[in-house]
C-alpha cells in the first residue's frame, strides 16, 4: 500500500526555508553573523524551545520541528560540504606563505589548548581519554563565524588577522586526525587499544582508494563533463565527487566529512577548482545553515537553568584559557602585543566542529551524554560572543596599520580569499589572442592567470606550465575566486561578442577602478564595450586596417617615424569617436584624466 503524502510531511522543510528567508536578511541588516541567527532559530523552533509549550498552546505544533533526527541526518551534509570546501581552498602556495604560522603557531595552539582544557576536565572528574576528547573538541574555533567577521572588518590582511587565519587553517586540518582517533576510541569502547589500529586497516584502504581514484580518474572525468558544456552535468559531477568520496570513507569506518575533505584536496590542484567552488558554494551555504539550525534544535538550554554554575563556568573558563594560551603563543612566535591580543580574542570561543567531535565521542561512549550536552551548551554560548570578541580585537589591532607590523617576522601579506597574489592580470579567454597576450606579459615580467570555458585550451595551457582555470568568467563569483579584488587589470580576449560584454559588465560592476581592456569584433561592438565600462576596446577590423596601412606606407618608402605617429593619431581618433563622453568608459577616462 502506497503511503499517501500529506502537507504535514513537509512542515519541517517549510519551517527551515522560512527561517532561512527571514534570518539571513534580517541578521545581515543588523550586521550580525547569520549563523548566530540560525542557532537561535533552532533553539526557538526545537523541542526544548516552543516545543515545551505545545501542551499549553497546541497551535505551536505548526511552528515547531517534529523530527529533529531527520533534519539532523540531512544537516550532517553541511559539515561534509564545509570540509570539502576547506580541502578545495587549500593550496601548496598558501601553505608555503603561511607555513610558520600554520604548522608552528597553529600546531602549538591545538596541542597546547587541548592539553590545558583536558587537564581542567580531569580536575573536574573526567577520565583521561574523555578529558582529552573534550579538550580537543573545545580547542577548535569557529572558522564559519570568525573569518567572515574578520573579512567584514577588513582585518584578514592585518598581522593579527593573518595569524588567526593560519591557526584556523591548521585547526581545519586537525579535524581529520581527531576523527580518526575517535574512531579508534570507538572501537576500543573509550579506551586506547592497540588492536583497534588493526581494525582501521579498512579505513586506510578506503582513503587509499579515494586518493588513487582521485589521482587517476578525477581530472579526466571533470574534463569529459566540461566538454559537454552543460551546467547541470558539471554540477551533478561535483556532487557525485563529494558524495562518492564521503560514502567510501563512511563504508571504511570513517566519517563522510573526512572523505569529502580528501576529495577537495585532490581537486584543489586541478584547473577546475574555481568552477567547482562556484558550483558548490550555494549547496554549502544552504546545508551549513541547516546544520546550525539542527544544532540549535538539539540544544537543551534547560541545562543552563539546571546547572548554571557548571555551564557558565565552562564557558568563561573556555574563553579565558584559550585567549591566554593564544596570546602567550603569539608572543612566542613573534607577534606584536596587539596582534597577539587580536588573535587571542578571535580564537577564544568554541566552534562548529565541537558539535561534530563531541557527537562522535558520545556515540563512541567516550564522553557521557550528560557531560557532552553540558559542554555543548557552554560552547554554543561562547559562539554567540565571537562577533563581539572579534570586534574588540579588531579595535585593538586597528591602532596599528594593517599594512605594517611591529614584529619583524610577521606573516607575509597574502590575499586569504584566494591563492592568487595581488597585482596579477586576469586574461579571460586563452585562445590564440589570449596566449599572445600572456606571452607579452611574460616578456615584461608581469604575473597573470587565464580563464577559459574550453577544457581543451585549458589543458593545453596547463601543459605549457601556465596557470589557466576552467570556468565561466561572466560570473563575478569566479572572477573573485581568481583574484579580481586585487587584480591589476582584466584583458578580455574572447571572440564571442555577447560573452565579452558579459565579462566586461561583471568586472566593471565589481571593480569601478579596474583597468579593463577588451577585444572587439568591429567598431559597433567596441562602442558597446565602452558603454559597459571597458577602459579600452580594440576592434579587430580597425586594427587590421591600421596594420595594413602601416605596412604599405613603410614599404613604399614613407619614413617609419612618420608612419608610426600617423597610425597612433588615427587610432586615437577612432577611440574618441567610439568612446562617447556619455559612455561608462568615457566617464571613467574623464575622471582619470581629472585625477
Amino acid at each position: 500500500m502506497n503511503h499517501e503524502v500529506s502537507p504535514a510531511d513537509y512542515k519541517d522543510l517549510v519551517l527551515f526555508l522560512a527561517t532561512a528567508g527571514i534570518v539571513a536578511p534580517l541578521f545581515k541588516r543588523l550586521k550580525i553573523n547569520p549563523i548566530l541567527g540560525f542557532l537561535l532559530a533552532g533553539v526557538i523552533l526545537g523541542p526544548f524551545g516552543l516545543g515545551r509549550l505545545i501542551a499549553i498552546a497546541p497551535w505551536l505544533d505548526y511552528v515547531t520541528v517534529d523530527n529533529p533526527d531527520e533534519i539532523g541526518q540531512l544537516a550532517e551534509f553541511g559539515v561534509v560540504f564545509l570540509l570539502f570546501m576547506i580541502g578545495l581552498e587549500l593550496s601548496w602556495e598558501r601553505l608555503r606563505l603561511l607555513r610558520k604560522y600554520v604548522f608552528g603557531l597553529g600546531a602549538a595552539q591545538v596541542v597546547g589548548c587541548s592539553l590545558a582544557l583536558g587537564a581542567v576536565a580531569m580536575l573536574l572528574g573526567q577520565s583521561p581519554v574523555a578529558a582529552l576528547t573534550i579538550g580537543s573538541a573545545l580547542t577548535l574555533s569557529s572558522t564559519a563565524i570568525a573569518v567572515p567577521v574578520l573579512a567584514e572588518r577588513k582585518r584578514l590582511h592585518a598581522e593579527g588577522g593573518r595569524a588567526t587565519f593560519s591557526v584556523l587553517l591548521f585547526q581545519d586540518l586537525a579535524v581529520a586526525p581527531i576523527l580518526i582517533t575517535l574512531a579508534i576510541l570507538g572501537r576500543g569502547h573509550g579506551q586506547f587499544d592497540a588492536r583497534g589500529l588493526l581494525a582501521l586497516l579498512p579505513a586506510a584502504l578506503g582513503l587509499g582508494v579515494i586518493v588513487l581514484v582521485g589521482r587517476l580518474a578525477l581530472r579526466p572525468m571533470m574534463r569529459s563533463v566540461a566538454r559537454a558544456k552543460s551546467e547541470e552535468m558539471f554540477m551533478a559531477a561535483c556532487l557525485l565527487v563529494i558524495i562518492s568520496a564521503g560514502l567510501v570513507s563512511s563504508l571504511s569506518g570513517l566519517s563522510m566529512a573526512l572523505g569529502a575533505f580528501v576529495a577537495g584536496v585532490l581537486l584543489a590542484e586541478t584547473e577546475y577548482r574555481h568552477e567547482v567552488e562556484v558550483k558548490i558554494e550555494p549547496f554549502k551555504g544552504l546545508l551549513l545553515s541547516l546544520f546550525f539550525v539542527s544544532l540549535g534544535i538539539r540544544l537543551d538550554l534547560s541545562l543552563l537553568v539546571a546547572s548554571p554554575i557548571l555551564v557558565l563556568g565552562t564557558a568563561v573558563g573556555l574563553v579565558a584559557i584559550k585567549a591566554g594560551m593564544v596570546f602567550g603563543l603569539g608572543k612566542l612566535f613573534g607577534l606584536s602585543n596587539r596582534a597577539s591580543a587580536e588573535s587571542a580574542l578571535a580564537l577564544a570561543a568554541g566552534g562548529e566542529f565541537a558539535f561534530v567531535l563531541l557527537a562522535n565521542a558520545m556515540d563512541a561512549e567516550v564522553v557521557s551524554p550528560a557531560v557532552g550536552q553540558a559542554v555543548l551548551v557552554a560552547a554554543t554560548l561562547t559562539m554567540f560572543l565571537i562577533p563581539a570578541l572579534t570586534g574588540l580585537g579588531a579595535r585593538l589591532g586597528r591602532k596599528v596599520p594593517a599594512e605594517t607590523s611591529e614584529a619583524p617576522d610577521a606573516p607575509e601579506a597574502v590575499d586569504l580569499s584566494t591563492e592568487e597574489p595581488k597585482g596579477r592580470v586576469l586574461v579571460v579567454g586563452f585562445g590564440r589572442v589570449g596566449r599572445l597576450v600572456g606571452d607579452m606579459l611574460d616578456r615584461h615580467d608581469l604575473p597573470w592567470i587565464a580563464i577559459d570555458r574550453d577544457p581543451r585550451l585549458v589543458e593545453q595551457g596547463r601543459r605549457a606550465g601556465h596557470r589557466v582555470y576552467f570556468g565561466d568568467a561572466a560570473r563575478v563569483e569566479l572572477l573573485e575566486r581568481c583574484g579580481l579584488d586585487h587584480a591589476r587589470a582584466v584583458v578580455v580576449t574572447m571572440d564571442g561578442p555577447e560573452a565579452a560584454e558579459a565579462v566586461v559588465a561583471a568586472a566593471r560592476g565589481h571593480r569601478p577602478d579596474l583597468t579593463i581592456v577588451a577585444r572587439a569584433r568591429d567598431a559597433r561592438h567596441a562602442a558597446r564595450l565602452y558603454e559597459l565600462g571597458a577602459t579600452d576596446a580594440v576592434p579587430e577590423t580597425i586594427e587590421a586596417s591600421l596594420q595594413l596601412s602601416e605596412a604599405v606606407l613603410v614599404d613604399i618608402g614613407v619614413p617609419m617615424g612618420l608612419v608610426i605617429a600617423s597610425i597612433h593619431e588615427r587610432r586615437d581618433e577612432y577611440r574618441k569617436v567610439l568612446n562617447r563622453p556619455d559612455a561608462l568608459g568615457g566617464k571613467r577616462k574623464r575622471l582619470r584624466d581629472a585625477g
